[in-house]
């Protein structure tokens, strides 16, 4: 009788074969927009994205949060769509992607930068799902056994992460995961609501301390961080218009839904933007641990695409290396990195303008070249047999400005990076006015066009290649 490990890998192989960089064959193309309408619907809501939305208050008004929200989630997901578009018209990772406009070579770069946030996430997700169920299983039963839970959701996240998008999506998600997490989202939204004076809220003056605009590049920031993976799991869609539009109505509708209950569980119930306050605070609001426990179900998700997401970063450099052994050497370095956080907590505000930063920006100069530069298309042989083998240094400096733009509106690096920018523009260029926080509309959207409007002149027009 075959073993557990040969039937699982026989389950695996038949339901969910492998897949490397290449552009996926129409038969693995199963994915409808349905299908990856219920995908980033699950994506976009959990309980990191309630500690994003807890962040916008009180500094902000609950109607100026609400705009924040309704604004940034709107804006945020458009690239995110766009980026799934050409996924799932190239049938290729999202890495991959990037090799005709800054080169083989210089699509390892963010390959390196995909893959440092990417287990970075990975092992934030570990801690804070652990960190949860153990303070949920201490209450209810007296376990405290941290690492015995920590090692439990890398297990389940990293096998999730090997059975691939298909089988994540057709036999866990729309069997099981998404209803779970639906109906818990919906009674943490109604026992919210019930909770505290409405009324007395919206009418709440904020604290102050947050401009507006900054506040929507916070909401900008969460569908940003998936823009590396998008194409990772759309790439398998069977059509492009339906994986564009369930991409962008499910998560925009979710990143808006959850980033409210985090802004109102601050509002009604005082719960702080941590995630393990965050998680209290539900447990007491909506009626006990086995409500939290079910929204962790929607949190492993999220940390298995971006275990997925890693290995295929990885392929995109060393693409004959298989990508099951790479997702669990991900998985194991989420685990140990996990297993020495202390407080994840105090940088979360900082990790997500730097998100945007970088990847910002990033999107400007593959919007640009992409979409316009090359009709909407490249072709396998651009990214492939004929691509530029070396770095398209000229690609990389629109990134490189947008990044410095988007840095001088929001500050998120260390002081001498910060100090050293002001001294460039003080006394090396003697400009009048002060570099940090030098935008009214805040740092996503002038950082976009600026990277966006530089790749237009400084890369190379080029015509659409064909396959």
């Amino acid at each position: 009788m075959a073993s557990i490990t040969q039937r699982l890998e026989d389950v695996l192989e038949r339901e969910a074969p492998e897949w490397g960089i290449r552009p996926v064959q129409p038969s693995l193309r199963k994915l409808s927009g349905l299908d990856l309408s219920v995908l980033w619907g699950d994506l976009s809501i959990g309980l990191l994205v309630m500690v994003s939305g807890a962040l916008l208050v009180p500094a902000l008004g609950l109607p100026q949060a609400l705009l924040a929200i309704a604004v940034g989630s709107l804006i945020g997901t458009i690239p995110l769509a766009l980026v799934g578009l050409a996924g799932a018209r190239e049938g290729v990772p999202g890495m991959v992607l990037f090799r005709p406009v800054l080169g083989v070579r210089g699509s390892y770069l963010p390959s390196a930068i995909n893959l440092i946030q990417l287990v970075g996430w990975t092992a934030f997700e570990f801690w804070a799902m652990s960190r949860v169920a153990n303070a949920v299983a201490r209450d209810a039963i007296g376990l405290d056994a941290p690492l015995l839970w920590l090692l439990v959701v890398a297990i389940v996240c990293t096998a999730l992460a090997a059975g691939g998008p298909i089988l994540l999506v057709r036999r866990w998600l729309e069997r099981f995961g998404i209803w779970v997490v639906a109906a818990v989202a919906l009674w943490i939204t109604f026992r919210v609501l019930t909770a505290g004076d409405l009324a007395a809220l919206w009418n709440r003056p904020g604290t102050g301390g947050l401009p507006f605009w900054a506040a929507v590049d916070l909401v900008i920031a969460m569908p940003v961080s998936w823009l590396p993976l998008v194409a990772d799991f759309n790439r398998f869609a069977r059509g492009e218009r339906g994986a564009a539009a369930g991409t962008f109505w499910s998560y925009a509708a979710g990143n808006a839904w959850f980033y409210t209950l985090g802004a109102l569980l601050v509002l009604t119930a005082g719960a702080a933007p941590d995630v393990l306050d965050i998680g209290t605070t539900i447990a007491a609001t909506v009626g006990g641990g086995v409500v939290l426990l079910a929204l962790l179900v929607g949190e492993s998700d999220q940390a298995m695409a971006n275990i997925y997401s890693s290995a295929v970063s990885l392929q995109n450099v060393r693409p004959n290396v298989p990508q099951r052994p790479l997702i669990v050497g991900v998985g194991v370095a989420g685990l140990a990195i996990a297993a020495v956080l202390s407080d994840a907590a105090g940088a979360f505000e900082v990790f997500l303008f730097l998100i945007g930063s970088v990847f910002v920006p990033l999107f400007g100069v593959f919007a640009a070249d992409y979409f316009v530069l090359s009709r909407g298309r490249y072709g396998e042989a651009a990214m492939f047999e004929r691509a530029d083998e070396s770095i398209r240094w000229r690609a990389l400096v629109p990134w490189i400005v947008g990044f410095v733009v988007y840095q001088w509106c929001v500050p998120t690096g260390p002081s001498w990076w910060i100090d050293g920018l002001e001294h460039v523009v003080h006394d090396w260029l003697r400009l009048p006015f002060p570099l940090i926080g030098g935008s009214p509309l805040g740092a996503s959207i002038p950082s976009f066009v600026v990277a966006f409007c530089l790749t237009l002149i400084v890369v190379r027009r080029r015509s659409a290649i064909s396959t």
